[in-house]
């Protein structure tokens, strides 16, 4: 019972949603079943209180008292409760969007033929939208459902009059247009990633029409036009940077996760520029960053992904805004979740005092900190081999890398990340026992870790063996 769709989801509510959802579980006009409100009680105590699962037959003599138990019957019920707390989770989405209930508010009573009552509504309606701070497409496409409920009005009042399909068209373009540009960027920026076939429709008569019919002053349209011409293959500098100040600048303009979607198309264009050996392109990255935390356009809920925030250390320890770095790895200590937030911190901090060649302080970070998460621990143990060969410490060394092969083999690491680090304890044991005045060994070496195709400290193995060649 416990893989079921319905245990899964009532786990995923918080105190606050299971109070309002209790409540709709029992409001009469939703609910008229006394066996969901047995199913409702049951599952939420033992979610609450008991540390086993629930079970069917428990829940059965709950919701049925006095019968015999059939499991069918229990997964109808089943089937019926999850669809209440649908209806629930729907509704709290609708409450969130005000102005999508007024114009529905509007249409139910045009339907009742109250046009005044209605018009009024529908005038609330445009009144929300016009004062909501976004501007993205599913602003412009209400506005177009906001005048299409006007028309049938209007329609009616003056037949001959076509201000209003005017409009209509022109919300519907902008609508359309956003949209349709914001999913083309998605697309490309999946396909540099992953290679795909896909294709995005006469996208080139979009971007014709766009430019002659003046669209580009509007947020939904200008963003996602200069992030597109930049992102398409062959595209030009000046759209990125037009791109980039336009997020800047009217980043407010779009809700929070899609502003966050924004944000990452531009790092990951300036990420292809760095691959492609442009490494200026990290103070763009560095920017963005500080620009995107500055305004909270990178947190969802107050919230930071642990991936962001090692993104974001990495980052400015390029650049080497190192006292920068350290600031934001204490400030946001306290956004990460709480699963994640040790771990990620000391790891964080690990790498900063590496970097400043502090190793004293970096060492009890990596050799205390409990980092659950596999490819996290990987990369502490990497970190750790790096010190212990710049200290010279080559009998910790070996003893180090021997227990991190026998890690990633115990740990089933697959595909590339057991290809990489796999690599990298085999290149470090190659370095740790390389014999100084051999140039013809260290040339043979520098030209292996070279032509390497997995291996993510290329760029270390490189400085290393440099060493060797002064």
């Amino acid at each position: 019972m416990q893989d079921s769709k319905l245990w899964q989801l009532i786990t995923k509510l918080d105190g606050i949603a299971l109070r309002e959802a209790e409540r709709w579980v029992y409001s009469p006009f939703y609910n008229r079943k006394e066996q969901l409100r047995g199913l409702w009680d049951y599952l939420r105590k033992t979610m609450e209180t008991s540390a086993t699962p629930p079970t069917p037959e428990k829940a059965f003599r709950v919701a049925f008292p006095r019968q015999v138990f059939r499991e069918q019957k229990l997964r109808i019920a089943m089937s019926e409760l999850y669809q209440l707390l649908l209806q629930y989770l729907g509704q709290k989405e609708i409450v969130k969007e005000p102005e999508f209930g007024l114009l529905y508010q509007a249409r139910a009573l045009r339907r009742l033929g109250l046009d005044h009552q209605a018009r009024f509504e529908l005038q609330r309606a445009r009144r929300a939208n016009e004062h909501s701070p976004y501007r993205h497409a599913e602003h412009y496409l209400l506005a177009h459902e906001i005048e299409k409920e006007e028309y049938r009005f209007s329609a009616r009042a003056e037949p001959t009059e076509d201000a209003t399909l005017q409009s209509l068209s022109d919300t519907l373009d902008l609508a359309y247009m956003g949209a349709k540009l914001r999913q083309a960027c998605l697309m490309i920026a999946h396909r540099s990633v992953y290679p795909s076939s896909s294709e995005v429709g006469f996208m080139e008569a979009a971007i014709r029409y766009i430019e002659q019919a003046g669209l580009k002053e509007e947020p939904s349209v200008a963003l996602y036009y200069h992030c597109y011409l930049a992102l398409k293959p062959g595209g030009g500098e000046p759209h990125f940077v037009s791109f980039k100040q336009l997020l800047i600048q009217q980043g407010g303009a779009f809700p929070p996760a899609e502003v966050r979607d924004l944000y990452l198309l531009a790092i990951n264009y300036c990420i292809r520029k760095v691959n492609d050996g442009e490494e200026s392109y990290f103070g763009e990255i560095m920017e963005l960053y500080k620009e995107g935390l500055k305004a909270s356009h990178l947190l969802d809920s107050g919230r930071l992904s642990r991936f962001t925030y090692h993104n974001i250390v990495a980052t400015a320890l390029r650049t080497r805004d190192y006292d920068w770095a350290e600031r934001f790895i204490y400030d946001y200590r306290s956004a990460l979740s709480r699963e994640y937030r040790e771990s990620s911190f000391s790891f964080c901090l690990a790498r900063l005092e590496y970097t400043r060649k502090r190793f004293d302080e970096a060492l009890p970070l990596l050799q205390k900190a409990n980092y659950r998460d596999p490819l996290l621990n990987l990369a502490a143990k990497t970190l750790l081999m790096k010190i212990y060969y710049e200290m010279q410490e080559l009998g910790l060394l070996d003893a180090h890398l021997e227990a991190m092969r026998n890690y990633i083999r115990r740990k089933r690491v697959i595909g590339y990340h057991r290809d990489n680090y796999l690599n990298i304890t085999r290149y470090a044991k190659k370095l740790s026992t390389l014999n100084p005045y051999a140039q013809k060994e260290i040339a043979l070496l520098i030209q292996a870790i070279q032509q390497e195709e997995v291996l993510t400290e290329k760029r270390w193995f490189e400085e290393q063996l440099a060493l060797f060649q002064r």
